[in-house]
């Protein structure tokens, strides 16, 4: 089959499209043809080898996080999937691979594509609506009525984080450029701060939840805003000894986690809240459930461009560069 792999890390000319061997099919696996996948900036990371330390994968890789696509072959234990189903997918980040024609994916990661959404447009949910859901209703557990500030709302999960959050009844405050004001507003949210006009830690206040999606100086802002018990969970912080746990990593790969976050973590104790990283995990349960939101138009997907496959690597570059002005990029099969 035909995919777009990283060869060796680092190094933007140490990624090609090329031939490899397609997937095997486990016993509780589908085959799917893939039709579309997102680019993310976590696949930005994973060509650069930032998380290679975390998440060893074996060269050459092929890049790609989340899928929409038709199941061609199905395992023997597979039970809730049949060949020709529509499906979409974020795949276990131990089977990536969504940049090429085939993927094998476990039934549990695995749902049925919303029916409103064409290939492209579902293909760009799986990864930013997973990463919302869990840091909005897992971790946070929002409430009706609870204040939530999401940042650059008009990103890819931003976008998607707004629209959920309206949905669990929260009063959505959100930071994005002058010319993403009007977006995000139709998306739902309640107060746009505009980060090039306005310090959002000085308009802010009494926030019960802050989903952080930049890190740096904007995670430890973020702290200000916040009342006491609140709460203010990142996907681009430093990782703390939590995520390690999760990664199943070794004791000195903790300390250094906690080691990394121990200053952002003093300052959330001082204030009275919680700080805490998130890197999303798939869930095919978790997409069944954000399915009726999307198929009834109360989530809606965002896709700034869509690219052919031969144009990955344009594709990568697009977003690397910021010239996304909205949402996803999305890459095409066919």
């Amino acid at each position: 089959m035909k995919a777009f792999m990283v060869e060796r890390y680092g190094d933007k000319t140490g990624v090609r499209v090329g031939e490899m061997p397609d997937p095997q099919v486990g016993a509780d696996d589908v085959l799917v043809r893939i039709h579309a996948a997102s680019v993310n900036p976590l696949d930005l990371k994973l060509r650069d080898g930032d998380f290679k330390a975390i998440l060893p994968y074996s060269l050459p890789l092929i890049l790609g996080n989340d899928l929409a696509g038709v199941v061609v072959q199905v395992g023997p234990a597979v039970t809730r999937f049949a060949v020709g189903d529509e499906i979409y997918a974020r795949p276990d980040k131990d089977r990536i691979g969504t940049f090429a024609e085939l993927i094998a994916v476990h039934q549990d990661d695995v749902a049925i594509k919303p029916a409103t959404l064409t290939m492209e447009e579902a293909a760009s949910l799986p990864l930013v609506a997973l990463t919302a859901w869990q840091a909005l209703v897992e971790r946070a557990q929002v409430r009706p009525g609870q204040k939530v500030l999401i940042h650059a709302g008009s990103g890819g999960v931003g976008t998607i984080a707004v629209q959920l959050a309206k949905q669990l009844g929260a009063h959505v405050a959100t930071t994005v450029s002058t010319a993403k004001a009007d977006l995000v507003k139709e998306l739902g949210a309640d107060v746009v701060v505009d980060y090039k006009q306005q310090a959002f830690e000085t308009v802010l206040d009494g926030y019960d939840v802050v989903l952080d999606t930049l890190g740096g100086e904007t995670l430890e802002k973020s702290l200000q805003v916040l009342k006491p018990g609140g709460k203010v969970i990142s996907i681009a912080g430093p990782p703390d000894a939590a995520f390690a746990r999760e990664l199943g990593t070794n004791a000195i790969l903790r300390l250094v986690m906690s080691a990394l976050s121990l200053k952002t973590r003093r300052r959330a104790k001082r204030r009275k809240v919680t700080y805490s990283f998130l890197f999303m995990k798939a869930g095919g349960d978790q997409l069944r459930e954000l399915t009726p939101l999307i198929d009834t138009g109360r989530i809606r997907p965002v896709v700034d461009r869509v690219f052919p496959f031969e144009e990955t690597q344009e594709a990568m570059q697009y977003v690397e560069n910021g010239r996304a002005k909205a949402g996803k990029v999305v890459v095409a099969m066919r």
